[in-house]
């Protein structure tokens, strides 16, 4: 788990990154809790609507129940979160939504870059893992 590692050790930013990590998400999630962060898994290998990643995100994060489930109500939320000194979401699977619905896909992609990017709100770092397609834009964190 170097990769994240760094990322939660400060000394890689945190951001929206491919992992090709092999662990299961218990693994990750002890890896992630240990160092205090908190820590998120979305399996979104059934998911290809922007309904379906946008109701799997909030149930991930435990996003209160007044969550809209659209993406102004992810923007809201993901600025709400309180994560010190962050979070980390793993996000299996999210190639079938990225095929499904490319806009829609490379819309979220931004949403969450743009809470990586935020100052103040904890940091906050996604995993993209498992196949899907190129995403040249999506360092890796390997």
């Amino acid at each position: 788990m170097s990769g994240l590692a760094a990322v939660l050790a400060g000394r890689r930013a945190p951001g929206v990154y491919r992992w090709h990590g092999a662990f299961e998400p218990a693994e990750v999630r002890h890896t992630v809790e240990h160092a205090g962060w908190r820590f998120g898994h979305l399996d979104g290998w059934g998911t290809e609507s922007k309904a379906e990643f946008l109701a799997g995100i909030g149930e991930a994060l435990r996003f209160p129940a007044y969550y809209g489930q659209n993406l102004d109500a992810l923007v809201d939320c993901l600025r709400d979160v309180e994560a010190d000194p962050g979070l980390v979401l793993l996000w299996d699977g999210w190639g079938p939504f990225a095929r499904a619905d490319e806009h829609a896909f490379r819309v979220t992609l931004d949403v969450l870059r743009e809470r990586t990017a935020a100052l103040g709100a904890g940091a906050f770092a996604v995993l993209l893992r498992g196949d899907g397609p190129d995403l040249d834009t999506v360092p890796s964190l390997d």
